[in-house]
Order: structure tokens, then C-alpha cells, then sequence
């Protein structure tokens, strides 16, 4: 059947298909065959989504990558490490599980770099490109105050791990909020790992937070006297009130918020950044490592606390078998555990050292049904990250939550620390990069109901 249309309705007809025409037009991501690749309109939102967040001047890369002239500059450099997928870093297999501001390239994204290359790096309309800022540069708006201590850490070039224990003094003009905690590492190829916490002091009971150490190898004092040393304790001797693991780090972490609510903490206009451990991996020559903090403030009290619970080495459950690499062996080990309550899931950390090589974590519902956490293929001890899935992901009471590591102890692992190789061990949970770890931690929320609809997605 045919409908007789009036000279309104196809004027009408003709500017929706217009409009249709041009919306298609400015959303099309990828040029077609015979028009060329340009910078502004095909490769920047690449580069920017993948990596400027490492790549300026905030960021752990050595150079940045947001404007057309350093891009174009480093643009065979570019097309050599994507195409060999040696950058951008994702550890992670896409074809398992899909996390929040991932940094993986399509096969098109690395095909497209490519002929952009070829084609002779052209510009394109650079002038619509708006300023880029670091990711981590604000939080609604404005981003609060860095953290530093006067004297920088000494690390000795003699090839020996260096543990110290560490105090950032935190002065404010009132109590508030913390949105949350950014550790800048340093140096940031010797930094294995950092955990923090928050002491927080009352009202007129610590006078000088600056009296004593800053920081103390763990090797080089007594344990029990280390709290003493760094004065962390109230003036009349009682111990303030702690926070644990308000930050963490471990190599090429990237930082990140969750979403407005979940998470924060509570900070007195007196506190302190107390790292029970900070790690610096061995060097060959003197070094000395200025790390610092970024406090993001926040003006309203977090309504969902973040907890964490960390399997297998020094966690909940154990390693099986006992976790022990014999020389010129290839080995696999599991952790197991229930879940004791309903809680959804907003980081996923996988941990291993050198030797590691493949990595495995999922969870059975009572139910039966999977539910993939992740999937490392190929562990690298460079990239460790802290995986956000795209939506926060909901673990029901009684699920059944199995990790599987594999380790590669032969003379055909690269990364063996040892030639020809040695027995390598989990040592009463030392953390030297040479003895081995095998852990999966997560952080997670109580669940509520709509969680599985909260995006994490920056």
C-alpha cells in the first residue's frame, strides 16, 4: 500500500534523513578505503583513550603522547610497538573479560595507526582538539593537596631488596573527606610495591607530627621499637585510630576513582600516611627516590565503605600444593575459597613475581553458573593492575571462588631470576622480587540491589 505524502511532510521526510546523514557523518570513527587518516579525527581519540593517561606529564612514560607534534614525532616508534602489541600494556585477555578504561587496541585501532603512519602522519583539523588533562589531574573540577616528606629514600647500588617503613605527616585546616589516595612513584622502575595507612590523630593529641624518623628499614631496627622511632603513637603513648590499605601499589598500576559514594574515608585536619612497607627492588647503582601522594578531597562522607580480602599468600586460604618451584620445572597451583556473604566486586588484583606465567580467577555460584574474573595469559611483572570491572560485579553468599597460577622455573623463562635456575619459594611471605608470591585480592562493597548497574567506567 502507498501513502500520498503533502509537500510539509516530505520537506520533513528530507531533513530527518539529513540529519540522519550528517549525525552518521560525525560519528563514524574510521575513514573509508581511499580517504585519508588524519590525525584530529582518527587517531587522536586513540591515543588519548589508550595512551595520554601514562603519557604526559604526570604519568609514568617517558615522554608524552597527546598533541599532533609529539604524536607524529614518535609515529614509526608508535606503529612498531602496537603492531607488535608491545604497548599499549594489557596483561589482561580480552576474549575472558572486559574491565573499565582498558587499554586494549582493536586489530582495526592498530591497522588504522599503521596507515596513518604510511600515509605520511597528516594533521587533519587540529583545531577542534580540546586541551587534554591527565585523568588524574581533578576530581570534579579541582584536585587537592600533594603529600611529600624533606629527605628522599637512599637506595644503594649493590643489588640488594630495600624495605623501609615510612610516615607522610597530613596537616589541614579542619577534618573532612578523602575521596582518595594517589601514590606517584618515583623511581619508578625500582618501586615493587607500597601499602598505606591512615592514622588519623584527635583533637589535641599530637602536638608535632614531624618529631622523629620519616622513615626506617625494617632490616635496621626492632620492630617493636619502630613506632616509637617514627613517632606515630599520641603524645600520651596510646595508639590513634588506623585506617588499613587506603593505598596501594605495585608496578604500572594505574590510578583511578570510584564512582561518587563508594569509598573515601574520613581524614583529621592532623593525620599521617603510615606505609608499613614500601618495597625498592635491586638496583646496580645509588639512587635516591622522591615518591609522593595526592590527597583528593571530597566534600561529603562516603556512604559505601570499601573492604578487601586477599587469597593465598599470607590471605584467608592457602596455596596448594605448598608453593615451591623446583629447578627446571613448569607448575601449577590453586587457591580456593567460599564467599561468606553477598558483596560486589570493584577491583580485581592478580599477583605474582618474575616466574609467574599464566594466571586464572573465577567463581562458581551456588547455582552452578560462572562468573569469569580474569584471565592473564601472559604475566609480566611490569604491568600489575588494579581491574575495575565496567560494571560492578556481584558475587552471591556461598560462591566458590578458584585461582589458578602457573609458574615457569626453566632456563626458557626469560624472566627467571636465576641461571642456571635455583629452587624458588614462597619464604614466610617474604616479598623479595626473587622468592615468589601467589595472591588474588579483592575490593568489594555489601551488595545492594541495582549494583550490577553502577558503572565503573571513567
Amino acid at each position: 500500500m502507498f501513502y500520498k505524502l503533502n509537500k510539509l511532510q516530505i520537506v520533513l521526510f528530507g531533513l530527518t534523513l539529513l540529519l540522519v546523514a550528517c549525525n552518521s557523518n560525525t560519528t563514524k570513527q574510521y575513514p573509508s578505503e581511499g580517504e585519508p587518516v588524519l590525525f584530529a579525527e582518527h587517531i587522536a581519540p586513540i591515543i588519548r583513550k589508550n595512551c595520554s593517561k601514562c603519557h604526559n606529564e604526570e604519568g609514568g612514560a617517558p615522554f608524552n603522547l597527546y598533541n599532533f607534534e609529539q604524536v607524529a614525532s614518535k609515529g614509526k616508534l608508535i606503529q612498531y610497538v602496537t603492531e607488535n602489541r608491545i604497548m599499549p600494556p594489557w596483561p589482561a585477555d580480552p576474549n575472558y573479560t572486559h574491565f573499565a578504561n582498558e587499554t586494549y587496541l582493536t586489530d582495526e585501532e592498530i591497522a588504522l595507526i599503521g596507515r596513518w603512519v604510511k600515509e605520511g602522519n597528516q594533521p587533519g583539523y587540529t583545531a577542534s582538539l580540546t586541551d587534554y588533562i591527565p585523568p588524574t589531574k581533578n576530581i570534579n573540577g579541582t584536585f587537592s593537596k600533594l603529600i611529600k616528606i624533606p629527605t628522599p629514600f637512599e637506595i644503594k647500588g649493590d643489588n640488594q631488596d630495600r624495605f623501609y617503613v615510612v610516615k607522610f605527616p597530613i596537616e589541614l585546616g579542619s577534618d573532612t573527606f578523602l575521596k582518595a589516595v594517589e601514590f606517584v612513584p618515583h623511581q619508578k622502575k625500582l618501586v615493587h610495591h607500597m601499602n598505606a595507612h591512615l592514622i588519623n590523630y584527635e583533637e589535641n593529641a599530637k602536638s608535632d607530627l614531624h618529631k622523629g624518623n620519616y622513615f626506617i628499614r625494617q632490616d635496621q631496627s626492632e620492630s617493636m621499637r619502630i613506632h616509637q622511632d617514627l613517632n606515630l603513637t599520641n603524645d600520651d603513648g596510646t595508639y590513634p585510630a588506623m585506617t588499613p590499605s587506603v593505598c596501594n601499589y605495585l608496578p604500572g598500576s594505574q590510578f583511578s576513582f570510584y564512582p561518587h559514594g563508594i569509598g573515601g574515608y574520613r581524614i583529621h585536619k592532623k593525620a599521617a600516611l603510615y606505609l608499613n612497607d614500601i618495597h625498592f627492588g635491586p638496583s646496580a647503582k645509588d639512587e635516591l627516590d622522591s615518591s609522593y601522594f595526592r590527597l583528593y578531597f571530597d566534600t561529603n562522607a562516603p556512604t559505601r565503605p570499601v573492604s578487601e580480602f586477599q587469597l593465598g599468600t599470607l590471605g584467608l586460604s592457602p596455596v596448594e600444593p605448598k608453593l615451591v618451584i623446583e629447578p627446571n620445572t613448569i607448575k601449577t597451583f590453586h587457591i580456593q575459597f567460599t564467599v561468606p556473604l553477598d558483596i560486589s566486586i570493584v577491583s580485581i588484583v592478580p599477583h605474582m613475581h618474575l616466574i609467574g606465567k599464566k594466571f586464572l580467577a573465577y567463581a562458581i555460584k551456588p547455582s552452578g553458573d560462572t562468573i569469569r574474573l580474569i584471565h592473564i595469559p601472559s604475566w609480566d611483572f611490569r604491568w600489575q593492575y588494579f581491574y575495575m570491572p565496567k560494571k560492578m560485579l556481584p558475587i552471591p553468599r556461598g560462591s566458590t571462588i578458584y585461582v589458578e597460577g602457573i609458574y615457569d622455573n626453566t632456563e626458557n623463562n626469560p624472566n627467571n631470576p636465576f641461571s642456571p635456575p635455583r629452587l624458588i619459594s614462597e619464604k614466610n611471605g617474604s616479598m623479595k622480587t626473587t622468592d615468589e608470591m601467589f595472591q588474588l585480592i579483592l575490593s568489594y562493597v555489601k551488595y545492594q540491589k541495582g549494583d550490577e548497574e553502577i558503572e565503573l567506567e571513567e
